[in-house]
């Protein structure tokens, strides 16, 4: 039997789906490899073992610099999804073990499954009280309405976890106004902060949270590493138990190579910052205009101002994004809905909805987000494809409704 053939990409792909993975920094991939050719578990004792806990803790103290914290206060984790239910379950254990009051944990209903997955794994298991806060139009936190809840009943919040920049829309949270109303009465907050470390300036011991998580893929670093920051103050309880590694509570031998590569990748990232975040608002800003010439009825989602630099998330009125994605992608760009998907079932996205989007208007939307490859060929080449395949999704659209 012959051998299957491989699949053909096409000879150029226009990449415009960095807020789901971007590509990998030359200084991570660096870092990383020059970790490949080594032995040595970092908590063996032996020399071999030293020379990784070495390339560890060193990792590790690049990460705090960057980010602003104490260099024990970073937790390696698997990636974004473990450091956010390592925080919020851990925290809501702790906090609910030392006082049964504290079954209430407040959130928002824009953010990422990852935080609202675990938040219904704790309502249905543990006995949490979660509350959802309302957003604005913009997918915007209402202060004043996280401020009435805890001032209702402080003593039974265990947990308060809003994102710091929205996965979908783009939009940036107040992270400031919650922090200063949780701090009158002593509450952690947590904050998903995966989109925002790179992107925007993000310094842990300024902002006043208690524990941020961010992921390695998302700034030009590998798969399957990320990091919870937490301060050494705040009380978790481990998920995994086992040799009692990572300030016992993250066990599991940890991965020297990708720690290298997340290390090498945060740095450069904050490092590079605001030349990055310059750069992107730039194309970003051309790419909302060009298209909206090509598209006069394309509507600009999320905050115009208080945003990620590379998000641009647009509405195509009568189109299904669905549709828009497959025929672009034909084309070779590459993009996203931004919405679940269950089952092979489309599914409006819960960020739109609860910013007051109908089913219709979440389901006609498409987000591209640029990143540190991105260029103006890109979004020329969307600006180029965009008009006729938005055309023919409608007229798809009014053939289906016929």
């Amino acid at each position: 039997m012959s051998a299957p053939s491989p699949s053909v990409a096409p000879a150029r792909s226009v990449y415009l789906d960095h807020a789901a993975t971007t590509p990998m920094l030359p200084v991570a991939i660096e870092a990383m490899s020059a970790q490949f050719g080594g032995v040595g578990n970092p908590n063996s004792l032996h020399a071999s073992g030293r020379a990784a806990r070495r390339i560890v803790e060193e990792s590790r103290e690049q990460v705090a610099h960057a980010l602003n914290c104490r260099p024990g206060e970073v937790i390696f984790t698997s990636g974004g999804t473990e450091a956010d239910n390592l925080a919020i379950k851990g925290i809501y254990w702790s906090r609910r073990a030392a006082d049964p009051r504290r079954n209430r944990v407040l959130t928002t209903a824009v953010e990422h499954h990852a935080v609202l997955d675990p938040l219904e794994w704790l309502e249905h298991g543990a006995g949490a009280e979660i509350e959802m806060l309302p957003v604005d139009h913009f997918g915007r936190l209402d202060v004043d309405a996280l401020k009435a809840s805890v001032e209702a009943d402080p003593e039974s919040v265990a947990l308060i976890s809003v994102m710091w920049a929205n996965n979908e829309v783009g939009t940036l949270q107040p992270i400031d106004d919650v922090v200063a109303i949780a701090a009158t009465h002593g509450i952690p907050v947590h904050t998903d902060a995966v989109q925002a470390v790179g992107a925007v300036p993000v310094d842990f011991q300024a902002s006043g949270v208690d524990a941020l998580a961010l992921a390695g893929h998302k700034v030009g670093g590998p798969f399957g590493i990320g990091a919870l920051v937490v301060r050494r103050e705040v009380e978790v309880t481990p998920l995994l138990h086992g040799g009692g590694q990572e300030r016992e509570i993250r066990s599991g031998t940890i991965d020297s190579p990708a720690i290298a590569g997340l290390a090498a990748a945060v740095e450069h990232s904050v490092a590079h910052q605001q030349t990055h975040a310059a750069r992107l608002s730039v194309l970003r800003d051309d790419l909302v205009r060009r298209v909206q010439e090509q598209v006069p009825d394309a509507i600009y989602n999320g905050h115009p101002v208080e945003r990620l630099p590379g998000n641009a998330h647009l509405k195509f009125p009568g189109c299904e994004g669905d549709s828009l994605l497959m025929l672009l992608d034909a084309k070779g760009i590459e993009c996203s809905t931004g919405s679940a998907c269950s089952a092979g079932v489309p599914q409006p996205s819960h960020v739109l909805l609860a910013m007051g989007c109908s089913e219709e208007f979440a389901r006609a939307s498409l987000r591209f987000s640029l990143g540190h490859t991105s260029t103006m060929a890109d979004v020329d080449a969307l600006v180029s494809a965009i008009g006729p395949v938005v055309e023919r999704a409608r007229a798809s659209t009014r053939r289906t409704r016929a």
